[in-house]
C-alpha cells in the first residue's frame, strides 16, 4: 500500500514540475536522485498511518469473509489473544516511525529543501521567499524588530525600526532607512539613522548617524528562519530552538510546536488505526470487503481531515499545540476502544 501511494505521488509531482525543472536548469534525472529518494521518506511517513489501516481492513475482511476468526473464536480463542500479533506488529511500526520522525525525517528534509528551493521552486516565488521578507518580530519580552524587507541572499534590508519598551511605555527607538548584516562582526550596519530615547514623560532625546553600528542579541536569520526551519532539525535540537523563540516572544511558537508534538503523536494513530480496523473488518458483514473498505477509507479521510483542521487552528492560536497533536488520536482512541470492547464481547 506504501508503495503504491508513494509511486503514484512521485509520478504526478514530477510530471507536474518537469517544466520547471528544465527551466531553472536541473533535469529530471538529477532530481530522482536529489530529491525524490528524501521526498519519499516524508511520503512513507505521512501515508504509513492510512496505509497499515486500509492493509489491515483488507486483510482482516479476508479472514473473516473466510470464516477463520468466527472458526478461532468458536475454539475458544478470544479477540484479545486474536489481537494480540496486530498490537506486537502496530507497536514495532510505531516505535519505527518515532525514531523516522524525531531524526531521520529532518535529515531527508535537508535535503530535500536544498534542492526543492533551487530547482523547483517558480522564479516569482523565489524573489518572494528571498528578497521581499518582511521582518515583524519580538526579539526578547520588551524588544521589537521591524523591517519593509529583507534580502536573505544579499542580507540587505529597508526601512528598519527598532524598539524597546519598559512598563510606562516606548522607552527607545531606532528608525533606519536602510540596514545591512554584518557577519563578520556580527553587527547591523544601519544607514540613515534616528535614535530616539525618551527620557521622561514630556522630554526626548533625538540623534542622527548616518552610519550607524548597532548589535542586538540575535542575527537576521534567527528573526526571520527559514520558512522549514522546524522540519530540518531533529527533536532535541527543535527543542531548543522552542525555548529560544518562547524567551524573545516570537509569534511563529505554535508552528514549531505543532510540528515537535505532531513527531510524536503520528506513529503512534498507526497503534489506534491498527486496532479500529481489526475491531471493522473482524465482524462478518453482508458489503463484504468492499464495504468494510469503503468504512475505512471513510474513517481515515475524517481523521486526516480532522488532524489538519486542528494543526491549521493550532498555527493561528486558537488551540493550543498539544490539543491539536493529540486530539484527533484521544478522539479516535476513545472510539476505537468502545468498537473494540464492542466487539470482544460479542
Amino acid at each position: 500500500m506504501v508503495i503504491i501511494l508513494s509511486t503514484i505521488a512521485v509520478v504526478i509531482d514530477l510530471s507536474q514540475k518537469l517544466e520547471r525543472i528544465e527551466n531553472n536548469g536541473s533535469t529530471p534525472s538529477a532530481a530522482m536522485i536529489e530529491y525524490y529518494p528524501f521526498w519519499a521518506v516524508w511520503l512513507v511517513n505521512t501515508f504509513l498511518p492510512v496505509a497499515v489501516f486500509i492493509s489491515v481492513i483488507f486483510f482482516t475482511s479476508r479472514l473473516t469473509m473466510q470464516t477463520e476468526i468466527v472458526a478461532a473464536q468458536a475454539g475458544g480463542i478470544s479477540l484479545h489473544r486474536i489481537a494480540k500479533p496486530y498490537i506486537i506488529v502496530a507497536s514495532g511500526i510505531a516505535f519505527i516511525g518515532l525514531f523516522v520522525n524525531n531524526f531521520a525525517l529532518p535529515w531527508a528534509n535537508i535535503k530535500k529543501n536544498t534542492y526543492y528551493y533551487e530547482y523547483m521552486m517558480s522564479q516569482s516565488k523565489n524573489r518572494e521567499y528571498y528578497e521581499r521578507q518582511k521582518i515583524s518580530s519580538q526579539i526578547s519580552p520588551d524588544e521589537y524588530i521591524f523591517a519593509q524587507n529583507y534580502d536573505r541572499v544579499e542580507k540587505k534590508g529597508n526601512s528598519f525600526i527598532y524598539q524597546k519598551f519598559e512598563e510606562d511605555g516606548l522607552k527607545y527607538q531606532i528608525r533606519a532607512s536602510s540596514f545591512e548584516w554584518d557577519e563578520q562582526d556580527s553587527v547591523y550596519l544601519l544607514r540613515n539613522a534616528y535614535i530616539r530615547s525618551v527620557t521622561s514623560d514630556f522630554r526626548d532625546s533625538l540623534g542622527h548617524e548616518s552610519m550607524y553600528r548597532k548589535k542586538f542579541n540575535v542575527t537576521p536569520d534567527e528573526i526571520l528562519p527559514e520558512g522549514y526551519v522546524a522540519e530540518t532539525m531533529n527533536s532535541i535540537e527543535l527543542n531548543r530552538f522552542i525555548q529560544k523563540q518562547k524567551f524573545k516572544g516570537s509569534a511563529s511558537i505554535n508552528a514549531y510546536q505543532n510540528e515537535l508534538n505532531q513527531r510524536n503523536s503520528t506513529p503512534f494513530s498507526t497503534f489506534i488505526l491498527t486496532i479500529l480496523a481489526l475491531s471493522l473488518s473482524s465482524k462478518k458483514r453482508r458489503g463484504g470487503i468492499g464495504l468494510n473498505l469503503a468504512l475505512g477509507i471513510t474513517l481515515a479521510f475524517f481523521y486526516i481531515f480532522f488532524n489538519q483542521i486542528s494543526m491549521t487552528y493550532s498555527a493561528r492560536g486558537f488551540v493550543s499545540p498539544l490539543v491539536a497533536a493529540w486530539g484527533p488520536n484521544v478522539i479516535f482512541g476513545a472510539l476505537t476502544f468502545y468498537l473494540y470492547m464492542r466487539r470482544a464481547k460479542a
